[in-house]
């Protein structure tokens, strides 16, 4: 899932500065799944938006809603009857909701609610870690099932550099080396011998590096 953060509410009462009336919405995807952009959290931050306008005698009315979703133009359009309520719209959603509501509503600013991080999971309750970098080729079944382009530093596909010690990267010994991890777990599965296999260099052009990415479905396209 898409891993994201809240921003700091001071950094919120500075972007909508000088504005009377704010919509916040959430969406349930996967910023409800890390507890970051679900309806509980519009809730709190329109209170947190509330509270300091009060307290700066500077009060804001501030709305509430969640989507189903933000990355899809079908949940948009719900905001299509009150849009024109607000003068700003906090999106608590991915980069990509805020994006689709401003493309939508150009008549309305759009504020980014959240910080977001990576694509990853939930290795511990409340805790996330990164996993995929979305480079469009995906290849773990060469690395017993884990992403050395996602979780080692420099994204080596041929091994180890050497700068890690005893299982932790050098940029930082809370970075654990995945290839330590690899390698370990293809001596213990007998397949060690795998890596002595060239691979040819990546294609980056199915990554970002290759421009901003586009997926057509033909099947679904009307």
């Amino acid at each position: 899932m898409i891993v994201a953060e809240a921003k700091p509410i001071k950094e919120i009462l500075e972007m909508i500065n000088g504005l009377k009336r704010v919509l916040v919405v959430g969406c349930k995807g996967c910023v409800t799944v890390c507890n970051v952009g679900g309806a509980k959290e519009v809730a709190i931050l329109a209170s947190a938006i509330r509270i300091a306008g009060k307290k700066h005698h500077n009060e804001v009315e501030v709305g509430e809603m969640t989507l189903e979703r933000q990355c899809d133009p079908e949940f948009i359009e719900e905001l299509k009857d009150i849009i024109n309520d607000y003068e700003g719209i906090i999106s608590l959603a991915c980069g990509v909701g805020p994006q689709f509501i401003s493309e939508r509503y150009p008549e309305v600013k759009v504020f980014p609610g959240v910080n977001t991080k990576f694509i990853g999971g939930a290795v511990e309750h409340g805790i996330w870690s990164e996993r995929c970098a979305g480079c469009g080729t995906c290849i773990i079944h060469l690395f017993e099932g884990m992403c050395p382009i996602a979780r080692c530093s420099k994204s080596l596909l041929h091994g180890p550099c050497g700068g890690s010690s005893n299982g932790k990267c050098e940029i930082s010994p809370e970075v654990e080396c995945i290839w330590d991890k690899i390698v370990k777990k293809k001596m213990e599965n007998g397949r060690l011998e795998d890596l002595l296999t060239l691979k040819p260099p990546k294609d980056w052009r199915s990554a970002r590096d290759g421009g901003p990415r586009k997926s057509v479905r033909e099947e679904l396209v009307i």
